[in-house]
């Protein structure tokens, strides 16, 4: 497997340390990451992560912009200065910083969550929390939906 996918909460140790998922490290190893980027998302409390191409994709689209205008220049900003460079221990953690908890709210426990080329670190009140917004979200959608289409979707 070579996706993020599934979620999982696991606790800070006493040193400030979390481990990521076993899953997640295979699918770390796999693709060869040797570090990890981390990106604080715009507008929800969590962690954007992933390999140096989930870097590498944000690039590309900053370059897309006229650099004199002050889109690119805001885009540089966000994804230089609101990201960070994440080390795995040998054991398979990373150390939960300020940096990370301020944004998060995360406190004694992280929640993982797949998010397929890359993964979320959540605060697991608040993913819960936004989980249930999520699925509302789509089931308005669902219901909302022209029923021939749905049909044709069984």
């Amino acid at each position: 497997m070579d996706r993020f996918l599934s979620n999982a909460v696991n606790r800070i140790d006493a040193k400030g340390r979390v481990s990521v998922p076993a899953h997640f490290r295979g699918v770390v190893q796999k693709r060869g990451y040797s570090e990890l980027y981390a990106l604080r998302a715009l507008d929800i409390p969590t962690l954007d992560v992933g390999g140096l191409d989930l870097l590498d994709r944000y690039e590309q689209r900053i370059a897309l912009e006229d650099p004199f205008l002050q889109t690119a220049d805001d885009m540089s900003f966000f994804c230089h200065g609101d990201g960070m460079f994440l080390k795995l221990d040998q054991d398979g953690r990373i150390t939960v910083t300020d940096f990370m908890r301020e944004h998060t709210g995360i406190s004694s426990e992280v929640a993982f969550v797949g998010r397929g080329h890359f993964f979320q670190m959540w605060e697991p009140e608040r993913l819960r929390a936004y989980g249930a917004q999520v699925r509302e979200r789509l089931l308005k959608l669902r219901q909302g939906a022209d029923p021939r289409l749905m049909e044709q979707a069984q």
